[in-house]
C-alpha cells in the first residue's frame, strides 16, 4: 500500500519507516525541515517536506503522495519541566489539534482508507478504579489543572479520528517509551538523574506507569495499518507497575543507589502537582485488545529485560 508517515523523521518515524517498507509499503515521509530530506530517504521513503500547521502545504504534500494510509506521528516533544507540562507541550497540542485537522482534511480529499493516529496513555486514565485500564474506560475528567491543555489536544484528535466516517480511524495509545532516541535510553537525562538519585520516590509511589519500547510501538504501528480495526487500540508492554516497584529496580540495573524517599508535598514542591500525580496517582494500561486485534507481541514483555537493554 501506499503510506504517508506524518513526521517520519521523529523518534517513532525513524523505527516505523524501515519498518513499513520492510513489509512492502510505497512510503512517503513528510518532515518540516529541508535538512532531513536524506535521513527520510536513508530510511527507504520518498521525503516529502511540509510544514504540519499550514493546511495548505499539508494538502499538496498529501496530494501528491497520494496514500491509501496515512500514519500520523507529529510531536515535537523536548525537554519537559512538569510544574508547566502545558507549556512544554504547546507545539505538540498544536499538532494534535491543528496537524490533525489538516492532514485528516488532505487525506478526505485523497479518500485514505486508512487513517493511524499517535495518541498516548501516560497520565490520561481517570484516577478511579482499579490501577490498569482498559481502552473502554474514560480519561480523566478532572486533570491537574498544568496538563489540561494537553489532555484536550488529546481528546481532540481521538475524536476526529474516530469520527472521520470516510475512513477508517485507528488511535494508538502509546505507553511510556524508552529505547533510541527516547528520552529513557543509555546517557539520556532521565537515566543519568537516576542514577545521580535526582529522580526521587515520591510519596506512595503508587502511581501505575505502562511502558513500551520504541521498537516494539512500532511494530504494533505497522500492524495497525496492515491489519488495524477501527478504534483504540494500548500500545504498552505486558507489564504495568507502580513508581515504588520501577524506580528502585531501575536504579538497581543502572548500578545506583536506591531512591530517595520523599513525601508527596516535597516531591510537589520540586515536581508540581503534575509530577505528584505521576509519582502517586495515574493508572497503568492492559494491552489485551492490541495483542488479540492486531496480532502483536511486543518483543520486550516487560520493562524489567527492556530497561537492561536500553
Amino acid at each position: 500500500m501506499r503510506v504517508f508517515v506524518a513526521g517520519a523523521t521523529g523518534a517513532m518515524g525513524k523505527q516505523l519507516v524501515p519498518r513499513l517498507v520492510a513489509a512492502g509499503h510505497d512510503v512517503s515521509g513528510m518532515t518540516s525541515k529541508e535538512a532531513n530530506r536524506g535521513l527520510v530517504t536513508e530510511l527507504g521513503a520518498t521525503p516529502i517536506v511540509a510544514d504540519a500547521l499550514d493546511p495548505d502545504q499539508v494538502a499538496d504534500a498529501v496530494g501528491r503522495a497520494n496514500p491509501e494510509v496515512i500514519v500520523h506521528q507529529l510531536t515535537a516533544i523536548g525537554a519537559i519541566d512538569l510544574r508547566h507540562l502545558d507549556r512544554d507541550f504547546a507545539l505538540t497540542n498544536r499538532l494534535r489539534t491543528e496537524g490533525t485537522d489538516h492532514l485528516l482534511s488532505a487525506g478526505h480529499a485523497v479518500g485514505v482508507k486508512r487513517f493511524v493516529a499517535q495518541s498516548a496513555i501516560y497520565g490520561f486514565y481517570a484516577r478511579t478504579g482499579g490501577a490498569v485500564k482498559t481502552e473502554e474506560d474514560p480519561l480523566d475528567p478532572d486533570p491537574p489543572r498544568d496538563m489540561s491543555k494537553t489532555l484536550a489536544a488529546i481528546e481532540h484528535l481521538e475524536d476526529a479520528v474516530l469520527g472521520a466516517s470516510w475512513t477508517e480511524g485507528i488511535v494508538l495509545r502509546y505507553g511510556a517509551f524508552y529505547g533510541p532516541d527516547t528520552s529513557m535510553t543509555a546517557g539520556s537525562e532521565q537515566f543519568e538523574m537516576v542514577k545521580k538519585r535526582k529522580f526521587p520516590l515520591v510519596g506512595s509511589g503508587a502511581g501505575t506507569w505502562s511502558f513500551i519500547h520504541i521498537a516494539d510501538a512500532a511494530e504494533a504501528t505497522v500492524a495497525a495499518v496492515d491489519r488495524g480495526k477501527p478504534g483504540i487500540y494500548n500500545i504498552v508492554d505486558d507489564d504495568p507497575a507502580p513508581v515504588s516497584e520501577w524506580l528502585p529496580s531501575l536504579a538497581q540495573t543502572l548500578g545506583a543507589k536506591k531512591p530517595m524517599h520523599v513525601p508527596r508535598f516535597v516531591g510537589r514542591l520540586f515536581a508540581g502537582e503534575v509530577g505528584a500525580v505521576f509519582m502517586t496517582e495515574i493508572r497503568g494500561a492492559s494491552n489485551a485488545k492490541a495483542k488479540r486485534d492486531l496480532d502483536w507481541t511486543p518483543d520486550h514483555p516487560s520493562w524489567r529485560q527492556g530497561f537492561a537493554e536500553a
